[in-house]
This record gives structure tokens, sequence and C-alpha cells, in this order.
């Protein structure tokens, strides 16, 4: 049941920070469960919301983003900085360099951009 609310949370979050880069919104409030998560824990997030969001946005199970999906949240993690690890914890948010970095791995796993 937990990784169930954690993994909707995460699709919430992953979903305000895409449309606060593409529009005026105001980010959502910041996460304070985010605070001690090693990398691997965000990774765990970053795939769980995945799974979420893509499975709605190309209309498919989640079974059918896993691959995609490992292959995004494997790729955006290791490539973020410990800074841009420091800036997840501190939000619980990607900040706009690791943002770009999910992006690109979106578009590099074949995975549709939430916007």
């Amino acid at each position: 049941m937990g990784a169930v609310v954690l993994a909707g949370g995460l699709a919430l979050l992953l979903s305000g920070a895409a449309l606060a880069a593409s529009s005026q919104t105001p980010v959502p409030v910041v996460d304070p469960t985010a605070k001690n998560l090693t990398p691997y824990m965000i990774k765990l997030r970053a795939f769980d919301a995945c799974l979420v969001n893509q499975s709605g946005l190309l209309k498919t199970t989640r079974e059918a983003v896993h691959t995609p999906c490992s292959c995004y949240a494997n790729g955006t993690i290791e490539s973020m900085t410990k800074d841009e690890i420091q800036a997840f914890r501190d939000t619980g948010y990607f900040n706009d360099s690791a943002r770009e970095k999910a992006l690109s791995f979106l578009d590099k796993c074949k995975l549709k951009r939430p916007f």
C-alpha cells in the first residue's frame, strides 16, 4: 500500500514539475519525505512515477512500460550530480538541470513527454 501511495505522490510531483517547466504554474509544496532519500530510493520513486505516468499517457499497462521506465529511472538518477541529488532531497523535485536530464532520458528510452 505504501508503494502505491508513494508512486501516486511521485507521479503528482513529476507532473507538477513538468508543468512548472512549461507554464507559469507554481511548483507544488516541498516534499519533506525526500530529505533522507538515497540515490537508490530516488531511483525507485522515479521508476514508480514513470510506471504510473507512462501507462496513462500511452494508454497501456504498467508491465508494458516496465523496461523503458527502468531505462529512464536508471539513466536519469545515475546522471545526476551530487548537487542535483541534494536539490531533490531538499524539495522532492528535480531541479532545472536534473529535469533536462530526465527529459533527455524520456526521449532516449522511447517514452512520451508529459507535456
